[in-house]
């Protein structure tokens, strides 16, 4: 079992082997967060080792007033976010004016239903989503966050993420649906 405490305070002393044991336990999270918000392969290997490097400078300053994993993912958010403020000036991601006149993809979902399993559509459609509801899907559904610790990672208040959260699964409901529907046609 991966005992925060032990490994942080064996990091503090110098232990590199500890800080490699923290990356390996907290570079899948890592990963997936960034993996949410930028779409570039290269960006995000690059955004994840500097999470890692300023964590690894951030330690002394972490005080266990929440889990690590959660403290870990805000630096990753926060870290994806200014660099998606920095790169992409021009990105468009609020919420759709008509949502019935919202698509996620020119592609037909039959196709890529046949194509993909279950699982790999709707990652698909989530990461076409706009960028605030598929962080908080993805962290409280993927992630198995709660709402306070996403409040906590993301800085958006509880009750906004609870809204996220409800628009999300209703994009991606009217989304299935609409497939469904016409596929029985």
């Amino acid at each position: 079992m991966f005992d925060e405490k032990q490994v942080v305070s064996r990091i503090l002393i110098g232990d590199f082997r500890a800080f490699e044991s923290l990356v390996k336990q907290y570079e899948h999270l890592v990963f997936f967060v960034i993996n949410r918000l930028v779409r570039e392969k290269e960006d995000q290997e690059d955004i994840c080792q500097e999470v890692f490097i300023k964590v690894h400078h951030s330690l002394p300053r972490f005080a266990f007033a929440s889990r690590l994993s959660t403290w870990i993912a805000r630096i990753a958010y926060l870290t994806a976010i200014n660099h998606i403020k920095k790169n992409n000036k021009h990105r468009n991601t609020d919420y759709p004016a008509d949502l019935d006149q919202f698509h996620f993809t020119s592609e037909n979902p039959e196709g890529l239903l046949t194509r993909k399993d279950l699982g790999q559509y709707l990652e698909e459609l989530i990461s076409q989503m706009p960028e605030k509801y598929r962080i908080t899907i993805t962290l409280y559904h993927l992630n198995e966050f709660s709402c306070a610790e996403i409040e906590s990672i993301t800085g958006i208040p509880e009750t906004t993420i609870k809204t996220y959260l409800f628009r999300g699964r209703k994009l991606l409901k009217q989304k299935i649906e609409h497939h469904f529907k016409n596929q029985q046609l």
